[in-house]
């Protein structure tokens, strides 16, 4: 389902989704095959980035504490997987350092996938027995570990290789097993793409199709109250949709600046979680702000309910700008560049640092139950859509005390990467997230497969 949904979209989704008693019927190698047939079938093979930027998270978070426990103490692993190797390989090799992964081919014809398998091969002359008998000389203590009858019965050639043991684990024991708690990782996951914030049992993809058509409509009702209402009036309403927003601030934040920044705006640096970032800080502050962006959708930019400006990404230039909308007013940024959904704050951008002494830090966390407002191989268009479509988004927003002098460059003398630093820090340190060195770049490499500067957004 996560498959169908995120490559090929809610159509294909549903398809799947009527057709899966259909699965369950036949079951075996035939269900498996249908169900290959309706995710697969058109979709390219060069934007198919669902194993490496989607099923990570999933599978990560169906993963058993004591399995894991067994393979990581092997030395050389094989996975062996009925999946497509396109499905499976992402996450056995990047996340839990499997060094070959034995799996299904999918037949492309065109560049695109035609949602057929390549047929088993039963003989020696089978790749993959051949890269397992290459494995196996090279460990002469190897041990097999089964997760079911059939996948024994299905790779028993496979299985033949290993010299010592095999394990077999039965479905009893799994049901005692203890999920993969985060921070027990083999690899942090920091990234992943994707609409669906949820595991898409049957109950859940069929709770998700009942709900769209209301939630088309509850997101009609937040977008229209938030675009044309006071805040006083447009809070209460968004509350009784669902939408649950937490906002605190020190009782300092509104005592004016002094000196040569008087007649300035203040700058309110914040982490990135969603495109509506700068629209709840101005809902906190209560006060019209400007908001410069790293890339926003056309369609987005003109319906925004505040000012936004487009940075060029030059350091000079985008200087210049942001200097003139601080000479116009309070203003708003992100100097991550991108949002990120998990505990982590990437690096930030320290263009900021030296335009203005008053700043004020800002912590941002969301949480939803549905869908994902951001998306980085998507429609960006669409992302504000998700995220009020969400039954409860959760937002909380908390302001944090202005930077002290001793911690800025003009007055406190510090360096332009010091001060981002250390509002990095200090976000970091309110929310219990980790800060790391990850850029716009690296996200977008693991994601999409480029560095994000898309001329560009759709």
């Amino acid at each position: 389902m996560l498959v169908a949904f995120e490559a090929g979209g809610l159509f294909r989704a549903m398809v799947l989704f009527l057709l899966s008693p259909l699965v369950v019927l036949v079951g075996g190698e035939l269900g498996l095959n249908i169900m290959v047939f309706l995710c697969f079938f058109g979709i390219r093979k060069d934007r198919m980035r669902v194993g490496t930027a989607v099923l990570p998270k999933f599978f990560l978070e169906d993963v058993g504490n004591e399995g894991l426990d067994v393979v990581m103490r092997c030395g050389k692993k094989v996975g062996v997987s009925e999946f497509p190797r396109v499905m499976v390989e992402g996450v056995l090799k990047d996340y839990v350092g499997v060094d070959v992964v034995v799996a299904r081919e999918l037949k492309v014809v065109g560049g695109y996938f035609v949602g057929l398998m390549e047929e088993k091969k039963t003989n020696s002359l089978d790749p993959n027995v051949v890269v397992l008998e290459e494995v196996v000389k090279e460990d002469s203590e190897a041990i097999g570990i089964i997760g079911c009858q059939d996948s024994f019965l299905q790779h028993e050639q496979l299985f033949s290789r290993c010299k010592e043991e095999i394990y077999m684990v039965t479905e009893a024991e799994k049901q005692n097993w203890k999920p993969l708690a985060r921070e027990k990782y083999p690899k942090p996951l920091i990234f992943h793409d994707g609409r669906l914030a949820f595991f898409p049992t049957p109950l859940a993809t069929l709770a998700m199709f009942m709900y769209f058509p209301l939630g088309i409509f509850i997101c009609i009702i937040r977008f229209l109250t938030g675009m044309f209402l006071p805040h006083s009036i447009a809070c209460p309403i968004l509350a009784f949709t669902g939408a649950i927003n937490t906002i605190s601030k020190p009782k300092s934040l509104i005592s004016p600046t002094s000196g040569s920044q008087k007649q300035r705006g203040r700058l309110y640096v914040c982490n990135h979680r969603t495109l509506l970032d700068p629209l709840y800080v101005q809902l906190a502050i209560d006060k019209h702000l400007s908001a410069v962006t790293y890339s926003l959708s056309k369609v987005n930019e003109k319906i925004a309910p505040m000012k936004t400006i487009r940075l060029t990404r030059d350091r000079e230039r985008d200087g210049k700008t942001m200097e003139k909308l601080l000479q116009q007013g309070d203003l708003v940024v992100c100097p991550e560049g991108t949002t990120c959904r998990e505990p982590y704050l990437l690096r930030f951008s320290p263009l900021f640092a030296e335009l203005t002494d008053d700043i004020v830090p800002v912590a941002i966390d969301v949480n939803v139950n549905m869908f994902y407002g951001t998306c980085a191989s998507g429609f960006k268009s669409l992302d504000p859509v998700f995220h009020l479509m969400n039954p409860q988004p959760v937002y909380t927003l908390q302001l944090l005390h202005k930077l002290p002098e001793p911690e800025t460059c003009k007055i406190g003398g510090k360096s332009r990467f010091e001060v981002a630093n250390h509002v990095q820090n200090e976000i970091g340190k309110t929310l219990g997230f980790e800060c790391t060195s990850l850029t716009r770049k690296d996200k977008y490499m693991v994601l999409a497969g480029n560095d994000g500067s898309l001329k560009s957004s759709r």
